[in-house]
């Protein structure tokens, strides 16, 4: 029989009887982290929002009042909880007094910003003058080495 197939030959492997390979499971990978540009110790730091102007002064007062206290949590939260407890009115100093502080900061931002752009353009014009100062070499020493070597051998 020609080209007929055997029963034997037909006949394919039980799927039940066949060991099945489990992929592994996928694990995800950590997001890739970016190289974090070196903080400008010059930049003016930003103003203190009002909860914090509150927390200024709570903090001594509360220090006054419990002067055994070295918990930094508890004096926080209770500060938190006499802040959620003020009427708005109550917090309007603190709300005033960080909107000073803000206004301060963004004019001291931009004068910052301003120095800083001046600064860049500076630097700019400077890289460009370097670049056109600099010659082109061209090192033709490779070229006297192999000749110097083949005379070497030609010796021997």
């Amino acid at each position: 029989m020609k080209g007929a197939k055997s029963k034997s030959e037909s006949k394919k492997p039980e799927s039940r009887l066949s060991v099945k390979k489990r992929e592994a499971p996928k694990q995800k990978k950590a997001p890739v982290k970016k190289a974090k540009e070196a903080k400008d110790p010059n930049k003016p730091k930003r103003p203190a929002s009002a909860f914090f102007v509150f927390m200024e002064d709570f903090r001594k007062q509360y220090k006054e009042k419990h002067p055994n206290n070295k918990s930094v949590s508890v004096v926080g939260k209770a500060g938190g909880e006499k802040w959620k407890s003020m009427s708005e009115s109550e917090k309007a100093p603190f709300v005033a007094k960080a909107e000073k502080r803000k206004s301060e900061y963004d004019k001291t931002l931009q004068a910052y910003n301003k120095k800083l752009a001046e600064g860049k353009h500076e630097e700019e014009e400077e890289e460009e003058e370097s670049d056109k100062s600099k010659s082109e070499v061209h090192d033709d020493e490779d070229d006297d080495d192999d000749s110097g070597e083949d005379e070497e051998d030609d010796d021997e």
